[in-house]
């Protein structure tokens, strides 16, 4: 594929020595779970946000589950989650025996929003799973005011704003990923939460180990998933890049608008008051699917996301209670993806629109 959808690779090569040379000095060090490498990221990470506590968990999703845990959700009690999303956002809301309930989105930054979260709620509302979409930010204000704790699912949003607060210090608790293709990726499977709350601090880091602090005395039935020593050091060599990557990933988004993507196609809105890092570029076109078909012929790498959203999957059904969803029948049938990252400039987006125009003459917008 001559341009690839996502490019973060070709940033973390720059930095392959630094990295190496960490793994052997975690490697020599014989340490590799719950060491100062982890306590060190934790404290960098936590200042990066301007949040009190990090807790470093074994990936994205545990990390969802622990939040909702430490929050005290359980059996009989709703969590409100965005039915476009990625699946682990509600998956990971079944092990804690509480009942997701799917909500719409905002058509136009496909993120949930005040509104679409209220149609949802119900006495058993126990939390509400905010995602910040593609890398843009909730509109976490509005929603808090709703009076229900909010988890942020901020996996994909490392690097963005929200009223010049950090994606990841926006809710009561919020959680990120570290796959290897998010904004800040290890070179594996990692997970953080974040938090304000020191009672809530303490009861992930029960949660992560089993819900022990000694291996011999446990507090509660907890979970063995833990950010280890290797994936932590790595991480520790990312974050200070992680700012000049989001802005690079903003340029891009200028660049496309500038080289005319807008008349071909609806571009992703970002939340009133956010400044998105645009993890994926998301697009909007009335037919999708032929585009991006036309694209990946052309060497321009494109995919529809939650083509089939969350609350239609057959192991979700028996969640979903009915309530109409429009924008998320029209996102998961309008939308692609076109490539996005660091080191895409303006000659390669004004290659991608050039290949988006030949792909849609009519310049057919879904809007």
């Amino acid at each position: 594929m001559a341009l690839p959808l996502f490019t973060q690779s070709s940033a973390v090569d720059a930095l392959q020595s630094q990295i190496g040379d960490t793994i052997q000095r975690i490697i020599a060090s014989g340490t590799f779970v719950l060491g100062p490498e982890l306590e060190a990221f934790e404290r960098e990470f936590a200042e990066y946000l301007d949040v009190e506590h990090v807790v470093g968990v074994g990936n994205g999703t545990d990390a969802i589950t622990l939040a909702l845990l430490a929050l005290g959700v359980g059996p009989g009690d709703e969590v409100v989650v965005p039915a476009f999303t990625f699946w682990a956002s509600a998956e990971a809301i079944v092990p804690t025996g509480a009942r997701p309930v799917f909500c719409d989105i905002d058509l136009d930054t496909y993120c949930a929003s005040e509104e679409t979260i209220r149609a949802a709620l119900t006495p058993r509302t126990k939390a509400i799973l905010a995602v910040d979409l593609f890398g843009n930010a909730v509109p976490i204000d509005e929603i808090r005011q709703l009076g229900v704790p909010v988890i942020e699912d901020a996996a994909q949003a490392a690097g963005a704003s929200y009223r010049a607060r950090k994606a990841g210090s926006l809710g009561d608790v919020a959680t990120f990923s570290f796959y290897p293709s998010k904004n800040l990726g290890c070179l594996g499977d990692g997970g953080a939460v974040a938090t304000n709350d020191s009672e809530i601090a303490e009861r992930l880091r029960l949660l992560r180990s089993h819900g022990s602090r000694t291996k011999v005395t446990y507090q509660m039935i907890g979970f063995n998933s833990r950010l280890d020593e290797i994936q932590a050091g790595v991480l520790r060599v990312l974050l200070p890049k992680l700012d000049s990557w989001v802005e690079d990933r903003r340029a891009l988004a200028r660049h496309y608008h500038d080289a005319g993507l807008a008349e071909l196609a609806a571009e992703p809105v970002a939340v009133e008051g956010a400044d998105p890092a645009w993890h994926l570029y998301v697009i909007r076109h009335a037919d999708a699917d032929s585009v991006v078909e036309s694209l990946n012929a052309a060497g321009v790498e494109s995919r529809g996301y939650y083509r089939t959203p969350i609350h239609l999957q057959a192991p979700m059904r028996s969640y979903y209670d009915g309530r109409q969803l429009p924008a998320t029948d029209e996102a998961s049938r309008t939308n692609l993806a076109i490539p996005m990252g660091p080191g895409i400039g303006p000659d390669e987006a004004s290659k991608v629109v050039a290949a988006l125009r030949a792909a849609s003459p009519a310049a057919a917008t879904s809007r």
